[in-house]
């Protein structure tokens, strides 16, 4: 199944607490989810301040862009009568206007329907006549949002579900936040319900702790679940793509980030090196060149033979296995006086 990505790191990614691209840097970024090859690319607020007016300015001029707008509307009655202080039928008359005001100038529009889960979970009846009245409207996608990240997957699969199979001709799409952790999965369950539009950041970056994460959701997608997210050639570009966005935010990249982390393929017990040496697959779940990453092995007091043999010949060294025995003891026994050679290949 083809899954539409759609990527919100230039808005949602950004309300992320210490980063604020220029504008120059947000082009570059804008380029390189282009050369990544998702669907779609959120911008930000336009309008919102001279950034963002400057911003979308130089994107028409620089950037191939697509007629579409993606509003947000709230879809809880907590938040309709708390947040903006209206009633129910106000908030629905605000959506409909504004998307038919939208279709009228020949815009394909896609609605965020804000705090879905919540509100669904509050009152299913004020969710459902705020799905069924932008639906009504012709909008392009309707997006489940979990705004303040608790759902669970198995909530997920619950709620979708009993939609899913009400409304069969619907592009329905969703938005995760991450405040539970279930940020991949749970956009994971709303696709194998069907929905075939997810929205996230790249990195995971956004507001408290972040969005679905791009760049594990997108290979768990195509290399798990054989859908069709971006192209494969384009998927092998990720590791790079991630760490340069990371250098752009100056937010760098946990090394133990599935996919793209440095130490995603790194084995330093003797045990994995040793079948590591054999075949690859013993001990890792995909080839790591598909994803632009590539597999590392490091030598320390846990190191085996196979190690040592192994990141010898990355230094184009032929080491005996009487050889890496006698190197394994003398880094054993520096490593107990509290030296460290795990990142120190030279030494």
């Amino acid at each position: 199944m083809k899954i539409d990505i759609f990527d919100t790191t230039l808005r949602d990614g950004f309300q992320q607490e210490g980063i604020s691209p220029s504008v120059k840097d947000k082009i570059a970024i804008a380029k390189l989810l282009d050369d990544l090859g998702v669907h779609f690319i959120e911008g930000g607020w336009p309008g919102a301040s001279p950034k963002e007016e400057e911003f979308f300015h130089r994107a028409q001029k620089e950037l191939k862009l697509t007629e579409y707008v993606c509003i947000v509307g709230k879809s809880s009655n907590l938040h309709i009568t708390k947040a903006i202080e209206t009633d129910v039928e106000n908030a629905i008359k605000m959506a409909v206007d504004t998307i038919k005001y939208l279709k009228s100038n020949d815009k394909k529009v896609f609605f965020d329907a804000e705090h879905f889960f919540d509100g669904f979970k509050e009152n299913s009846e004020v969710s459902y006549k705020i799905l069924d009245a932008v639906l009504e409207e012709g909008v392009d996608c309707f997006i489940f949002c979990d705004t303040n990240g608790g759902t669970l997957p198995h909530e997920v699969t619950e709620i979708l579900q009993e939609i899913t199979t009400k409304y069969k001709k619907q592009n329905f799409g969703v938005h995760f936040q991450n405040d539970n952790g279930c940020a991949v999965p749970n956009s994971m369950a709303a696709v194998n319900l069907g929905v075939d539009h997810v929205q996230g950041t790249m990195n995971g970056y956004g507001e408290r702790t972040g969005n679905a994460d791009l760049c594990t959701l997108i290979p768990n997608l195509t290399l798990k679940m054989d859908h069709e997210t971006v192209p494969l050639k384009s998927l092998e570009k990720l590791t790079p793509i991630a760490n340069h966005f990371a250098e752009l935010v100056n937010v760098s990249i946990d090394s133990r980030h599935p996919y793209v982390g440095s130490s995603a393929f790194t084995h330093k017990a003797g045990l994995h090196a040793s079948g590591m040496a054999k075949d690859s697959s013993l001990y890792e779940h995909i080839d790591s060149s598909k994803v632009g990453n590539y597999t590392r092995t490091t030598v320390s007091e846990l190191a085996g033979r196979a190690s040592v043999i192994t990141k010898a010949k990355e230094f184009g060294i032929e080491f005996s296995d009487e050889d890496a025995k006698k190197l394994i003891q003398e880094v054993q026994n520096l490593e107990h006086q509290g030296f460290q050679f795990e990142a120190a290949d030279g030494s």
